[in-house]
């Protein structure tokens, strides 16, 4: 494992660039409409993708966006999409955006370009997946899978497909060619499953917070950690006004374990915290310290499901640090805003009731699951057609497409330990650190939660401009910038995050908070991430494939 970890160090350390924006410093080529904006509305017999556009109207220009031809529809039978095509600043690029939890719903598509992630020379499109879900969290809610194996199959692995056939196809027909360069980005589970069974679809594609493991984390990750934080009386054990100070003890744990004392872990895995230092002294109980119910409750919630065994039946569990409000008090505990009942209880139990067996057979819920091989096992059947988990993306290699993958340390929702897990199981099979470097980089990010919403000190993470200089120029990112906002949204932090398993490394002059005073260096534990669990037999599964 050390060998692996200096080969990488040196290939990143000695391979330098910076980052331009691929049309920073050459006018820009400004590729106009050869039909009308209205023309578009009629249907498009693709094969097996049959596309009916029911709107396209023209939509001004605003001061963050240019002008538009915003272009609704679906493809047979219900995968429903929107896409935006700029009218008089398009340059050749089309980006289509993921959606997240079990999609559902429609997020409008921000207009792209140079200056990501507003501008206007890039067509961008977003879809729901092959179905609408319902109120007050389209996302979580799975009773559309009840009985449908077509809106399964949609949601599994053909809706983002054939929206991306579709797009090129009004692409062409709007403007008289099809686009330059394609290009994906998505957070969860979509890109990556693009990259492995539609190896041609993108040229470049980022993927955030990698949800491939998609039958264990659902149907067993989320329930454990519903079931780990609910009392023999359903109520949460662990409550919310126990998190700030869990969460100092936390950082304060280990903050200085990577030679900084900045308020923040950039590798939980060095941490030793023992929640147990914070027990509540005989007879007393307050927002300072832990009853032995929720000691117990928060080591369940830090260490990965297990079988009756002992064996994992998911990678990795919450991550010291990742404790705030914000990400437990939301994902782990129940709070207004999510109707009185936690995201990983809503997704689990909508998963396990709707959407995680075949059509037909028994299914379960968070409060009858049972956490052994033979429930992990029962997952298997429908989890594989939404699985990522192929290493295998050779095809993807060899049509010259690049792959930025992320996580940020602190995530709440899916554990960053996967994606690391998943990351050196590709870098194996790709050939070592070298080659996979070469076309697929990971970036870890200190202290962000999932997707970059919030985090701790480090709150935005966007690659996807090192994605369009990496595929259009050929310069790798080997230095990408995560931000940190105060409650004002003014910039407090900002800090280099280079591919892993390369650190940032304070260079001991100027301000901590600035990305130029810190420099890439060898991480301080060999790599070795890959994880023996029950799923260890997936990664060979690639799942079904669409026309």
């Amino acid at each position: 494992m050390r060998r692996f970890a200096v080969l990488v160090v040196t290939v990143l350390l000695t391979t330098v660039s910076i980052f331009v924006p691929p049309a920073a410093s050459a006018a820009k080529t400004t590729i106009r409409p050869v039909q009308t904006c209205a023309e578009l509305v009629r249907t498009y017999a693709l094969p097996d993708a049959v596309t009916h556009v029911t709107a396209a109207t023209v939509v001004p220009a605003t001061a963050t966006e240019s002008e538009t031809c915003n272009v609704s529809g679906y493809v047979e039978p219900a995968v429903n999409f929107q896409l935006k095509l700029p009218t008089k600043t398009y340059a050749g690029r089309y980006l289509q955006y993921g959606c997240g939890g079990f999609c559902g719903y429609i997020a409008i598509p921000a207009m792209a370009g140079c200056d990501l992630p507003h501008g206007g020379d890039v067509a961008v499109a977003a879809t729901d997946g092959g179905h609408v879900g319902t109120t007050p969290f389209a996302f979580d809610d799975g009773k559309w899978a009840a009985n449908s194996q077509a809106a399964r199959d949609d949601f599994a692995f053909r809706g983002a497909h054939v929206v991306s056939r579709a797009s090129k196809q009004l692409i062409t027909t709007f403007y008289g060619a099809p686009p330059s360069k394609s290009y994906f980005s998505g957070c969860g589970r979509e890109a990556l499953l693009l990259a492995q069974r539609y190896p041609h679809d993108f040229n470049g594609i980022v993927t955030g917070a990698q949800a491939g493991y998609w039958g264990p984390l659902f149907g067993v990750y989320q329930t454990w950690l519903a079931q780990a934080n609910t009392g023999a009386d359903g109520q949460p054990i662990l409550t919310r006004d126990k998190l700030p100070a869990l969460h100092t003890a936390a950082v304060s744990s280990c903050d200085g374990a990577d030679g900084l004392v900045d308020g923040a872990i950039d590798d939980p895995r060095i941490c030793t915290f023992d929640p147990a230092t914070l027990t509540c002294p005989p007879g007393t109980d307050n927002a300072g310290c832990l009853t032995a119910a929720q000691v117990a409750a928060t080591k369940k919630l830090y260490a990965p499901p297990t079988d009756e065994t002992g064996r994992k039946l998911y990678p990795g569990g919450q991550t010291v640090g990742s404790e705030l409000a914000w990400a437990w008090g939301d994902w782990v505990l129940p709070s207004p805003e999510t109707g009185g009942v936690a995201f990983a209880r809503l997704l689990a139990d909508s998963y396990l009731k709707y959407m995680a067996y075949p059509l037909g057979t028994p299914h379960s819920s968070v409060d009858q699951f049972t956490f052994t091989a033979a429930e992990f096992n029962r997952l298997t059947a429908e989890g594989v057609r939404s699985n990522a988990m192929s290493t295998d993306l050779s095809e993807f290699r060899r049509s010259g497409g690049k792959l930025i993958l992320w996580h940020g340390w602190a995530d709440q929702a899916i554990p960053t330990a996967g994606t690391l897990d998943y990351y050196q199981r590709l870098t194996r099979s790709s050939g070592g650190p070298a080659a996979t470097q070469s076309w697929a980089r990971l970036f870890v990010v200190p202290g962000l939660y999932h997707c970059g919403n919030n985090g701790n000190k480090l709150t935005e993470y966007n690659p996807l401009p090192g994605l369009f200089n990496w595929v259009e120029r050929g310069a790798a990112p080997d230095r990408t910038i995560a931000v940190g906002r105060d409650a004002a949204g003014n910039v407090a932090r900002t800090r280099p995050v280079f591919p892993y398993p390369v650190v940032a490394k304070y260079d001991g002059s100027g301000s901590i908070e600035d990305a130029a005073n810190f420099v890439p260096a060898p991480p301080s534990r060999p790599v070795d991430d890959i994880v023996s669990w029950a799923g260890n037999d997936l990664y060979g599964r690639p799942g079904p494939i669409a026309p």
